[in-house]
């Protein structure tokens, strides 16, 4: 093989192309979250392929041929989960015999597994279940070892199609163990390196500014997406090629430069959470923390006991929603209340302060705010919030927010910003 016939055949294994295709009407009128999307997704990206697309659809054979057509024009493997079941309303077998111009064929292996699975859990297999050992004439059976649906993998016109159950955990097994190995047998998709650096502080647009520049000047092979949520915004950035080390170093550098750009905004990368870290950090110093929470309600408390392990630094939380509360159980007085109103730094630092003294931690924090969508003033309007930290050496640090006017959002954002006070100042 010449070397420009060797750099087309790295180039197209590096573009491999897959969609994703969901059968089900639960997915359709919204009865089921769609995780398996998600996931799968994830999945063929690590192992260096590209997904085009995701589409849901109806378990009719209508839907089903229209769908194939039209992936057929985008991808070079097209994975579809659901509508494998014993029962009628699954028709994806039946569709795809009729698709691929084949009959269904009992297959003694696949209903010897079926069998054994039934034995194992100790229940009488019925004829409806037999049925699960047909399969397509044409199509490679894959290993099913947790329910009695086989994966079904179909080669046509240099093109592959998978179909598989649509429950979860046997979606995973057969995704892992069977489709990514079999595929990175067939094809050589080259490297794929990303990294997701999580953000607080600052909105989706803001930072954009910031970066710009470095944004700009990215080599063409890399990609930069934003993933804004409430309180939080996800950079993530990824690259492709076929040589690691090269690939990493470049990648390194990149990462580093952004590092270099925003360190006061990166709390953390990939799947850690602002509360894993700050729980992680406490331990590690053996310190403790307490809260005072009024709008929040509690939020901020139950992100660090959502964390295992955090009941050795947690000790506890006053949920002072109301200010007869914050006098009788924190200490606040009627005073400091009367002149400047719950919402105010004035409180939220008695409040911090009260709760530390009372449940004798190194560490605490107070929220007081209007989260909407009532109650806001033109001095205060809503999404009003103000955060106070009380530190080991009783200094104290008090900011005020302005959040919008979603309740729920103002919440989380509220919590999550409380959070990252506590690590940047531990």
């Amino acid at each position: 093989m010449n070397m420009f016939l060797k750099a087309l055949f790295i180039l197209y294994f590096c573009i491999m192309k897959i969609e994703i295709i969901n059968i089900g009407d639960e997915l359709l009128i919204g009865q089921v979250v769609n995780t398996n999307a998600s996931w799968m997704a994830e999945q063929f990206n690590l192992a260096g392929f590209e997904v085009v697309q995701i589409t849901s659809i109806s378990d009719t054979f209508s839907h089903i041929f229209e769908s194939l057509d039209l992936a057929k024009n985008r991808a070079d493997v097209i994975v579809m989960t659901g509508g494998l079941g014993p029962t009628n309303d699954d028709v994806t077998k039946e569709a795809l015999c009729k698709y691929f111009d084949t009959t269904l064929v009992f297959n003694e292996e696949v209903y010897a597994r079926v069998e054994a699975l039934f034995k194992l859990r100790g229940f009488k297999m019925s004829e409806i279940n037999r049925k699960q050992a047909e399969l397509p004439a044409n199509c490679i059976p894959l290993k099913n070892i947790h329910g009695t649906a086989a994966g079904m993998w179909f080669e046509q016109d240099n093109q592959i199609i998978v179909s598989i159950p649509g429950v979860p955990f046997e979606m995973k097994t057969l995704v892992s163990d069977e489709i990514i190995p079999l595929l990175l047998k067939k094809f050589n998709p080259g490297i794929i390196i990303n990294k997701t650096v999580l953000t607080q502080g600052i909105g989706e647009s803001a930072l954009a500014e910031i970066i710009q520049h470095w944004e700009d000047s990215l080599p063409s092979h890399f990609k930069l997406a934003y993933l804004p949520q409430p309180g939080m915004v996800r950079l993530r950035l990824t690259t492709r090629g076929t040589d690691r080390s090269k690939l990493q170093n470049e990648f390194d550098v990149q990462m580093a430069a952004l590092q270099k750009l925003i360190p006061e905004l990166i709390f953390g990368y990939n799947d850690e959470t602002i509360e894993q870290i700050v729980v992680k950090s406490l331990l590690e110093k053996q310190m403790t923390i307490s809260a005072a929470e009024s709008c929040t309600g509690g939020y901020v408390s139950h992100l660090i006991t959502s964390i295992s392990g955090s009941s050795g630094c947690f000790m506890g939380s006053v949920v002072a929603y109301n200010n007869r509360i914050k006098e009788k159980m924190l200490g606040v007085s009627a005073e400091t209340l009367l002149k400047f109103g719950a919402v105010s730094k004035e409180v939220v630092i008695e409040m911090a302060l009260g709760v530390q003294s009372s449940f004798k931690t190194d560490y605490a924090i107070s929220v007081s705010g209007i989260a909407g969508p009532d109650g806001g003033t033109e001095e205060k309007p809503v999404g009003t919030i103000w955060i106070a930290i009380a530190t080991p050496d009783k200094k104290i640090i008090a900011n005020k927010y302005l959040f919008g006017e979603h309740r729920g959002r103002n919440i989380r954002k509220a919590a999550l910003t409380a959070l990252n006070m506590i690590r940047k100042e531990i």
